[in-house]
């Protein structure tokens, strides 16, 4: 038999290289929870700030808060992302809400708030639980493709 000559490598797209020059960190859910707050309350207060509280802008900067939430949480702590989105919504509106007298007045103030942008909140909730339920599929597709289950390869005792 004759050696097969080698292909030589293709070159890798620069989209591609871009891509992987991204960060890719695994935050446990209280990281994530962390981030994404802390993320609202900051753009929260600069649209309020910059922008004199644009409801249209900050939900658009509540939809890829909420996917980065989703891609970056870890494995293990998947359920909590879409739970985490809409604390975050509810975290960063408070600059925006404009509540005044007292505690009872800005609580007020961010009910209301909540109840008028409700379709930005569901949006990015549906964001992140769409995301994670696809990482999670992905995560058991690859789990059964290695021959394991759950709870590992067949040993002797066990059925296959």
């Amino acid at each position: 038999m004759y050696p097969v000559p080698a292909r030589p490598p293709r070159p890798v797209p620069p989209l591609v290289l871009a891509l992987r020059r991204l960060p890719n960190p695994r935050l446990t859910g209280l990281g994530a929870g962390l981030f994404a707050a802390a993320t609202m309350l900051a753009l929260g207060a600069l649209d309020e700030l910059l922008f004199d509280g644009s409801a249209i802008l900050y939900g658009l900067l509540f939809l890829p808060v909420s996917a980065l939430t989703a891609l970056w949480v870890r494995e293990a702590d998947l359920v909590s992302a879409p739970i985490i989105v809409p604390i975050a919504f509810t975290v960063g509106i408070v600059p925006l809400s404009g509540g005044s007298g007292g505690f009872g007045g800005q609580t007020m103030a961010v009910v209301t708030a909540l109840a008028v942008h409700a379709g930005w909140l569901y949006g990015g909730t549906l964001v992140a639980g769409v995301i994670t339920c696809v990482r999670k599929v992905r995560t058991m597709t690859r789990r059964h493709r290695r021959g394991r289950g759950p709870q590992g390869p067949p040993g002797p005792g066990r059925r296959s």
